[in-house]
């Protein structure tokens, strides 16, 4: 379990967008706090303005021995080949810590199809590795791929080490497993949230969801799942529940291992409900405990 093409990431992670919000000296001081705790690996997405790969670089030279994993690194956000550089380059100054993980993140205009443009993206990549003057590093430079429906998820086992998901049900991790089959890596990230009040819990958690829920390529995704248009407009207690993880320790912690016995190889644990600025550290020190000490290898 939690194994990318020989990299042992753990069967849990971190995933967070809290550094985003923190300064340079304050992100040294928290991942560093993980990886004591025994964190082994940390994904990080692209969104609120910092740059994939100098984010993963800052991180990586903060730790010792903590993965770092775009999650994702947008493909509009730089062409294939500043993306194969950027990612040679991470995988020569810090062998078998960085894993590349490319996603569409929301398309580049009308008409824009998915898979064709990350299918272009990879050959652009590919074709690169013959004609780069960059040296090529001696451990392999490991991507995987953001997917959600069949022909996606079938793109990221046949041209990379497997796939990401992103606020999806175990139902759906289930799916995914079965379409890539038993080799390709399965890593699922999933939102949890330290509040037992079901009224103050799912209040948070819509607020959470409620970018998701009204995306065209999100919708399509929940559809796809089985809700219904109703369900996704309204946000209902039963996607609610499905996409955010809430309760006391032991009920997420259980619930999070729902993911591992539907096939996923890594799960990748955001806490959420944690604003701007603040930190979410006293939790992953909770669940650090709890994962590790139910056999959970985080």
């Amino acid at each position: 379990m939690g194994s990318i093409d020989g990299l042992d990431l753990g069967t849990f992670g971190v995933y967070t967008f809290d550094f985003e919000f923190q300064s340079a000296a304050r992100i040294r001081e928290s991942v560093r706090e993980l990886e004591e705790q025994g964190w082994r690996t940390l994904w990080i997405p692209e969104l609120l303005g910092r740059d994939a790969f100098t984010h993963a670089g800052y991180l990586l030279s903060c730790t010792e021995r903590m993965h770092v994993i775009n999650g994702i690194a947008q493909i509009w956000s730089r062409e294939a080949r500043w993306a194969y550089g950027a990612g040679l380059l991470l995988a020569d100054a810090y062998p078998d810590r960085h894993v590349l993980g490319l996603g569409f993140g929301g398309g580049q205009g009308p008409g824009t199809k998915p898979l064709a443009a990350m299918t272009a993206y990879l050959d652009e990549m590919d074709a690169l590795r013959p004609q780069t003057p960059n040296p090529l590093p001696k451990a392999p430079m490991r991507r995987i791929m953001a997917a959600y429906g069949p022909k996606m998820l079938e793109l990221a086992g046949e041209r990379t080490a497997g796939a990401q998901t992103y606020h999806v049900n175990v139902a759906h991790t289930a799916q995914a497993r079965e379409i890539l089959g038993p080799d390709a890596f399965l890593g699922v990230e999933h939102a949890v949230l330290f509040e037992s009040d079901p009224g103050k819990a799912r209040a948070i958690a819509r607020e959470h969801l409620h970018p998701y829920l009204n995306s065209p390529y999100n919708i399509a995704k929940f559809r796809r799942l089985g809700y219904s248009e109703e369900e996704i407009a309204a946000g209902s207690d039963r996607i609610v529940d499905d996409l955010v993880f809430w309760g006391d320790l032991d009920t997420i912690v259980e619930k999070l291992h729902a993911h591992v016995a539907a096939g996923a190889d890594h799960v990748a644990v955001q806490v959420i409900g944690i604003g701007p600025g603040e930190s979410a550290m006293p939790y992953w020190r909770m669940l650090g405990e709890a994962l590790l000490s139910r056999g959970g290898s985080a």
